[in-house]
């Protein structure tokens, strides 16, 4: 049942997040690249050099690796002594259009983007594949594919995973400070509270924004709705900036605003919080709202200019190793793909094998729910009306 429902959530192409508001490329012009279809013609993989370079460049989210108080990675100073293999680790991506926009003609020209693997959402990833921006892995470098959960095995944008393999998953609730807020939040409704008036983030994120919106209307976000029940929530959300009680619209950069105190309560991805709580004091909460929370994943996949694919390979393989997945779960508190992590994670800590937001169990999972997927007219017109928003924030 669990990895039935997290299965469902990988092939309903769940976006974690999509646009980020401002951010200098102009709102506008990361809408028209959202839209891009591609060239006619595919590029062609690059030259595979891993045998003679053995370097990696990884492109990801931030707070989404385990990190030590130097602002090392342990696990990559582990795979780079067990395989020889150093890792240039950068965060990049801040929200999956964002990205795309950066990249996207280097991509159509199969030029090498900077990257040899990039942790992205489902449906960008399903998007890079149906335009040939990405590279077929080669299931012999990776065996401990035979880890991944079984569910998740063939998901529809990438059947069989020749392209693509999962990285993390989690949840998308609502969070607050615990010092400003002692009596807490329990629903979404709970932010428009007067009191936070000018205080409240959201993310730029359309599904999960909309998603717990909708979810508080009532809407059954994974089954059958449409415009009515979308314009009822983007109003609501309309009305919240335009009054001022929203201050800010933003991607991964919502944490910032967290730890200055421009915001005081937000929506936010669950394990984030468990990151800014280690790094900043143990000043905020997360919840799945009572009326629910959206439910996600991201997974790594191999750009088509890159010249490193086998290296790659080679760090997804590591990173599918239970004890290592395990290590990982521990520090960014978000959902494993592998099989075993959650025996792994009790060795190091019982109670971590039993977080909720790492390894959820039925009722937890009853609680997450999955933003339908939308045919491509719905989607430009509902990323249109929330772009709008976006852009009056």
């Amino acid at each position: 049942m669990i990895r039935a429902l997290i299965a469902q959530a990988r092939q309903a192409q769940v976006n974690r997040r999509t646009l980020l508001a401002g951010a200098g490329a102009g709102a506008s012009a990361l809408a028209l690249a959202a839209c891009s279809t591609g060239g006619a013609g595919k590029p062609s993989p690059a030259a595979d050099t891993s045998s003679t370079d053995k370097t990696l460049n990884w492109a990801n989210w931030a707070a989404y690796i385990d990190e030590d108080d130097n602002g090392d990675y342990p696990t990559l100073v582990a795979f780079a002594d067990e395989t020889g293999i150093e890792v240039n680790y950068e965060v990049a991506v801040d929200d999956n259009n964002t990205y795309y926009g950066k990249v996207k003609d280097q991509l159509a020209l199969g030029q090498d983007i900077g990257a040899d693997t990039v942790c992205l959402t489902d449906w960008m990833v399903g998007r890079w594949i149906r335009f040939g921006y990405t590279q077929e892995l080669d299931h012999a470098n990776i065996p401990n594919l035979s880890n991944l959960t079984p569910a998740l095995q063939n998901p529809d944008f990438d059947p069989g995973r020749k392209f693509s393999l999962p990285w993390q998953g989690g949840f998308a609730g609502i969070c607050w400070n615990k010092e400003a807020i002692p009596g807490g939040l329990a629903s979404v409704a709970d932010l428009w509270n007067s009191e936070l008036k000018g205080r409240v983030g959201v993310l730029s994120e359309m599904r999960d924004t909309m998603g717990l919106i909708m979810l508080e209307n009532g809407v059954d976000i994974a089954g059958e709705w449409g415009d009515a029940e979308y314009t009822e929530a983007i109003e609501i959300l309309r009305e919240q900036v335009e009054n001022g009680q929203v201050r800010n619209i933003k991607g991964n950069s919502y944490l910032e605003d967290l730890k200055s105190e421009d915001t005081l309560a937000a929506i936010c991805w669950s394990g984030d919080i468990t990151v800014i709580n280690a790094e900043a004091g143990d000043k905020w909460e997360f919840a799945i709202p009572t009326a629910g929370g959206t439910l996600w994943n991201d997974n790594f996949l191999v750009p088509i200019g890159s010249p490193r694919k086998a290296n790659a390979e080679a760090l997804m393989n590591y990173y599918y190793e239970p004890e290592v997945a395990a290590e990982v779960a521990a520090w960014v508190n978000y959902i494993t793909p592998v099989v075993g992590a959650q025996e792994a994670a009790a060795a190091i800590d019982p109670e971590l094998a039993e977080n909720q937001l790492i390894f959820p169990n039925e009722e937890t999972l009853s609680q997450a729910h999955i933003f339908r997927t939308l045919t491509g007219a719905e989607e430009q017109k509902y990323q249109a009306e929330f772009q709008s928003i976006l852009l009056g924030a």
